[in-house]
Parts: structure tokens; sequence; C-alpha cells
């Protein structure tokens, strides 16, 4: 992508409300998110409806969304911890780019706002459903529950230092959206889509008011998402730096597995599943450090 500006954009009516915080591009290799916040403040400039509060859109590593690859020394969306906030940890470049998000949302914060909201952007490397992932705490699991697709608990009680947990443990309610495949031709769409939702549900906006009726908003409630249904992690599979894993071709997202199903192989060993139950963010890109997960449904 071309040269980003961390705000991607404001948008305010000066009527007094909540804020709506929208983060995208945490990961260099996902620019959809990015691309859709840029069509939704096209929109909003276009026709100036009227929304309670202030939604503001901010790029996340703007360097490696610039270069098109997932990170450019370590995964921004691993940085987040107490630990490196509290300590001004600052050894990668993903730090720098961290304490700049966090300095734009403090000056927002600053502001007097009736309530703090976040949606944080993101795909996956595997063929995949749109799905809300949501860390239960505060009203996140309430709020995640308002929108019209699959909703995930519990990754961010494996996971260590990513955005979300450190946006809800300062008092933001919101959850992280996974928009599909990260170069499918409804990926954009689907940012484009849970983002006029998430405005038209904290903003209050009034989506008749546009230009046209959003058909992303269509297309993400009657098509590209599926019904509403809540899973829980039930195992994730950590990697190390020197491993050699090879996912077996052909898990998408939600693919239902048996127990002693061939999932990997991993230094030259098979990995096979010990649940029943549904593959979860397969891993089918070189980078990462979590192979698979496996969810039930609850």
């Amino acid at each position: 992508m071309k040269e980003l500006s961390r705000i991607i954009g404001e948008y305010s009516s000066g009527v007094p409300g909540p804020l709506l915080f929208v983060t995208a591009g945490i990961h260099g290799n996902e620019p959809s998110g990015v691309i859709a916040l840029k069509k939704v403040f096209e929109e909003l400039q276009r026709t100036r409806p009227e929304v309670k509060g202030t939604l503001v859109g901010v790029s996340g590593n703007k360097k490696a969304l610039e270069q098109n690859v997932r990170f450019i020394d370590e995964d921004l969306n691993r940085t987040w911890s107490s630990e490196n906030i509290e300590n001004n940890i600052n050894t990668s470049h993903e730090h720098s780019e961290m304490y700049e998000i966090i300095e734009v949302l403090n000056q927002y914060r600053s502001q007097d706002f009736e309530k703090c909201y976040f949606l944080d952007c993101h795909t996956t490397s595997s063929e995949s459903l749109p799905y809300v992932s949501v860390q239960d705490v505060n009203d996140n699991n309430a709020w995640a529950h308002r929108f019209p697709t699959y909703i995930i608990k519990g990754f961010s009680d494996l996971i260590h230092g990513d955005i979300d947990h450190y946006l809800s443990r300062t008092g933001l309610t919101g959850f992280v959206f996974e928009a599909g495949q990260h170069q499918h031709e409804t990926a954009v769409e689907n940012q484009e889509g849970i983002i006029w939702l998430a405005l038209h549900e904290a903003l209050g906006l009034d989506l008749t008011l546009l230009s046209c009726y959003p058909q992303c908003v269509e297309n993400f409630s009657k098509k590209n998402a599926p019904d509403q249904k809540t899973f829980e992690i039930t195992y994730r599979h950590g990697l190390k730096d020197s491993d050699e894993f090879e996912m077996v071709a052909g898990f998408e997202n939600f693919s239902p597995i048996k127990k002693g199903q061939l999932l990997a192989v991993q230094n030259g060993q098979e990995i096979r599943s010990e649940h029943n139950g549904y593959i979860f963010m397969p891993l089918y890109q070189s980078k990462g450090d979590d192979g698979f997960f496996i969810v039930e449904e609850v």
C-alpha cells in the first residue's frame, strides 16, 4: 500500500455520544480493513449523516502494510502486554507502532465520551466464514451478540499481548472481527459491512440516510455471514520459531474434525487431533506462532 497516515479518518456530527475506535492492518498482509475504512469515510463525508459521538479509524502496522508483509520485527498483535507498556519496552519496530496507536487513543479518550467502543479488523490465511472473536470481560460478550455472525470466545485468554486484550483491560468494549481469507473478494465487503453495523449500534447511525443503503450490510447480514453461533476454544497448537510446520491442505475455519484425524506435520512428526470439534485458524502462511486451534460449539 502507499504511504499511510496513522489516522485514516475521523467523523462526528458534533453531537455528544460514544467513541468508536476502529483499528485495521495490525498485520501488514491484511489490508482489507484499511480499504473498507477509506470507503466508509468517503461515504460519510459525501452524505454527512448525523451520528451521536465520534468514529476514528486508525491504521495498524503502517510500515508492514506499505510492504505487504505480516510484520517487520515481530507480530504487532503480540506486543500489547502489561510488561511491555508499563516498562516502556521499545526494542522493535512494532513497539514503536504500538505506542503511536496508544497515543492516538489517549488523545481521544481524554475527551468526554459517554462510552468507548473498539473494533479491530483482521483476515485469515485460510478460507473462512467471517466471525467475531471476543474476550469475555466487561460487557464485550453482550455487545458481540448484537452482530449477526459466528462468535469465538477465549482466543485472548490463550494469546499473550494482543491488542483487543489491551483495549479491553483499559476499559473499552469491543471485539476482533475476522472478515474471511486475506485475498478473498468478500473480505473488504465484510469489513465495510461490520463497520456500518457498528456505527449503527454504537453511534446510532440511520443507515437509510446514506446515499444508498450499503449493499455490503445487506450481503453481510443475509449472504456472507453465517447464522449466529457461539464457540469456545478448547485447544491451541503453539509453534516455536525453529519448528518446521505444515498444515494438511484443505482445512477451512470451522471445518469439522474427529479425534485421531491427521491435521499437520511438525518436524517430521504427524500431528493428530486429540479432540472432536472444529478446526480454527489453520496456519497456511509462512509467519505465525499458532499452528491451529480446536473449538467447540457452546
